[in-house]
């Protein structure tokens, strides 16, 4: 049978009926300049042995920026040379000066691993005597040793340098006298809690580099968001200069909405997205044109995987279509990155693992399943298609869940935004008190000394009434036995965390991950099914007095989903906007929260198939919230109806805030109130997950017109009769529940 070409498919596509939007990204010549002539001439000759004799603009003006002295972001987008723009300015510091040295933090062990490897190789084309190790939790005693005393290049990640750099620095202070560079890579990756921890380990860094008497020059990269210089001088607490004009060339590019037909109309159900990704990356492979399938979790890529390979296993055999995520082991991912750059992989199917600068070569087809939760992640995956200069499709399958539908039938949208913003709150009260607490065990803390923009004298006198610190004359030292940077999770702002123990092989009892306790009471009660890369384990027992909940492995069909029974009382407000008919809060909040039950949802169907009690106690939860309060509401409809439109309108707004406020979909959560308990009047809270906050709440009140006709253009758009799962929910008895949510939106 005669293969098609990719041109020839996308001739075909063009014709199904279940395409909504067909978007063309003409193609973009390279824009170079020359290599500058302070690059010393065996760094020349490395690049030119790999096809190297000029820079892209971008590279240039990173190059020259960095080499007077000044803090740069570059911001261009996949696979358009990023790592040059760090790379050219360290090496030419090496090669200028022997005792230079750079540090290098990547946000995931495999990017680090990925770029050591690409670094080596034009080292080792150099021909200079320059060692680059990268510093995790696989690098043997022995190699320690050699990295601390000799590494030019160290290579790590955020947690790392958290916790086996940072509190023992007097081993590395070849490294720290001598720090010319530290690069950023990913600094998109870096928001929210992760970002706001990250934000103060690297001023324990800067703290610790200006008591050895370096002064480093900060080098971040990062793909496309909206406020790149803003999330960096934020990051890391120093100016910076924006690299953005982008000189890498890009071959054409189709990118496709696809939404899966409706199976049953008055509900407004379609077909699975699974299911047709299935059918379209069948349809590419059988013609062996390299695709790359992107799901949302560990368990949807298995279940897709397992099915694409049954459907080619006859033209191409199922080795040639592999799967790759958090849970791989490294040995199998370089495996699989070889094979897709040698072109040996036809077809691989990934969670967003793949999203970061991995480098697996050209691949001409992107699909995803659903959309990836933010238009920066949408742009990264996208951009692992057509590479270089090849024409390229990338075709997104949208769900039934109102977030993929809003951006399906709203092209535009996605199209003329700038991706979102990062936000990071560094100065979280529960976050800056654990790093405060590292910053002094690591060097005694003086009265007058900032940490950030912050005097932090009064939270030093509070840890000395904890007995945690000891003040002497005008310095405060560490005064506990324990070792602070162990007990804090960069990924985590509660404290006390649920370690989670894997007890399937008697013989080999193991700790395998730990979660904060606000999301153990819903995803490790008593029966729950907890995936931890990409295996099943049932959850036997929580022990929530001594924080652990014991798993055992398991092969099911099913996933739970627990509810959460909320009180939430405002506990101050902070700022109002008064408007017609309602008011626009943002303040304190306390959440009072109890499992209630849980659910078993069948994975193929959705369907529920079993359910259960949930025994544990209350927990609270202090943060930030904003909240939207109607003062009469002006609808002819009962209470009951009322509390049920409220509630849609709610669940709209869940779906659409993560796609304005670049989180996570459990960063936020929403809930409705039909009387409030401060005022008595219908409400809708929007509040962080978070102890303390994390900004993301504030930023919903600044921008809630936004989100409120977002949600009304959700509404409007959804084909369904008067309802349903990817709008308001479901029909409300006797009134027509989507014009009346309509009319109350208009109130807000």
């Amino acid at each position: 049978m005669r293969k098609k070409q990719l041109a020839e498919l996308i001739q075909e596509l063009r014709t199904d009926e279940n395409i909504v939007n067909w978007h063309e990204i003409e193609p973009q010549e390279a824009k170079t300049k020359a290599i500058p002539g302070s690059v010393d001439a065996r760094i020349k000759s490395a690049l030119a042995k790999r096809g190297i004799t000029e820079l892209y603009t971008h590279q240039h003006t990173a190059y020259e920026t960095v080499h007077t002295g000044q803090n740069i972001v570059a911001v261009t987008p996949t696979a358009s040379g990023k790592t040059l723009c760090y790379n050219l300015p360290v090496l030419q510091a090496i090669a200028d000066d022997d005792t230079s040295r750079a540090l290098y933090l990547f946000p995931t062990k495999a990017l680090a691993q990925d770029q050591k490897s690409e670094l080596n190789e034009i080292i080792g084309e150099m021909g200079i005597d320059i060692k680059s190790y990268t510093y995790d939790g696989d690098t043997s005693p022995a190699i320690r040793q050699i990295v601390r005393k000799a590494g030019h290049i160290v290579i790590t990640n955020p947690d790392m340098l958290h916790s086996a750099i940072l509190p023992h620095h007097t081993k590395w202070v070849s490294l720290f006298e001598n720090l010319k560079y530290i690069v950023i890579d990913e600094l998109h990756t870096y928001r929210g809690v992760f970002g706001s921890h990250v934000a103060n380990v690297i001023r324990r860094l800067k703290r610790i580099c200006k008591f050895y008497g370096s002064d480093p020059v900060f080098i971040c990269t990062s793909a496309t968001i909206a406020n790149p210089k803003e999330l960096a001088e934020q990051l890391t607490g120093s100016p910076m200069r924006l690299i953005d004009d982008n000189g890498a060339p890009r071959g054409r590019k189709h990118f496709v909405f696809y939404n899966p037909p409706v199976v049953n109309k008055p509900l407004n159900i379609r077909r699975s997205a699974a299911a047709e990704v299935n059918n379209l990356a069948k349809q590419f492979l059988k013609n062996k044109i390299q695709t790359i399938v992107f799901a949302r979790s560990r368990v949807r890529v298995e279940i897709i995987l397992s099915r694409i390979q049954e459907l080619v296993k006859n033209e191409l055999g199922t080795k040639s279509i592999r799967g790759y995520r958090g849970g791989y082991l490294p040995k199998q991912r370089r495996e699989i990155e070889r094979g897709l750059r040698a072109g040996e992989i036809l077809g691989v199917v990934s969670t967003n693992a793949l999203e970061l600068g991995v480098d697996i070569g050209q691949l001409q087809v992107c699909i995803m399943t659903g959309y990836p939760g933010s238009i920066a992640s949408t742009w990264q995956q996208a951009g692992r298609a057509g590479r270089r200069h090849g024409e390229a499709l990338i075709v997104m399958v949208a769900s039934s869940t109102p977030i993929d539908q809003y951006v399906v039938q709203n092209p535009d949208y996605f199209f003329d935004r700038t991706p979102e913003a990062a936000r990071i709150n560094p100065e979280n009260l529960i976050i800056l008190v654990d790093h405060l607490k590292c910053a002094a065990y690591e060097l005694p803390f003086k009265e007058t000394e900032e940490f950030g923009p912050l005097e932090v004298a009064e939270i030093m006198e509070f840890l000395v009434e904890e007995r945690v610190l000891h003040h002497n004359g005008d310095t405060f030292y560490w005064a506990s036995q324990s070792f602070p940077a162990n007990e804090i999770s960069l990924r985590s702002a509660s404290q006390e965390n649920v370690v989670i123990v894997d007890q399937s092989d008697v013989a080999n009892v193991r700790i395998i991950g730990e979660m904060d306790r606000f999301s153990a009471m819903t995803l490790l009660h008593d029966e729950a099914i907890y995936l931890h890369e990409g295996v099943q384990y049932q959850v036997e027992k929580l022990d929530w007095e001594h924080k652990k909940a014991y798993v055992r492995e398991v092969d099911v069909e099913y996933y739970t989903d627990a509810n959460l029974a909320i009180q939430l009382k405002v506990l101050e407000i902070d700022k109002t906007s008064d408007r017609d008919r309602s008011s626009l809060n943002f303040g304190d909040v306390t959440i009072n929260a109890i499992p209630t039950i849980f659910k078993k949802i069948k994975l193929t169907t959705g369907e529920n198939i079993g359910s259960g009690p949930i025994h544990l106690p209350e927990e609270e939860l202090h943060t930030s919230a904003a909240w939207v309060e109607l003062k009469e509401p002006n609808l002819e409809v009962g209470t009951k109806a009322l509390e049920q439109i409220l509630w849609g309108i709610a669940n709209v707004m869940k779906h659409i805030v993560p796609v304005l406020v670049m989180c996570d979909r459990n960063d936020v959560h929403v809930i409705s109130q039909i009387k409030a308990n401060h005022t008595g009047l219908p409400t809708i809270f929007l509040y962080d997950h978070y102890p303390g906050g994390i900004g993301l709440a504030e930023e919903v009140y600044t921008r809630f017109d936004e989100v409120r006709k977002a949600a009304k253009n959700l509404i409007q758009k959804c084909p369904c009769e008067d309802g349903c799962p990817s709008c308001i929910g479901s029909e409300i008895e006797g009134i027509h529940a989507k014009r009346t949510s309509l009319q109350l939106l208009d109130q807000f």
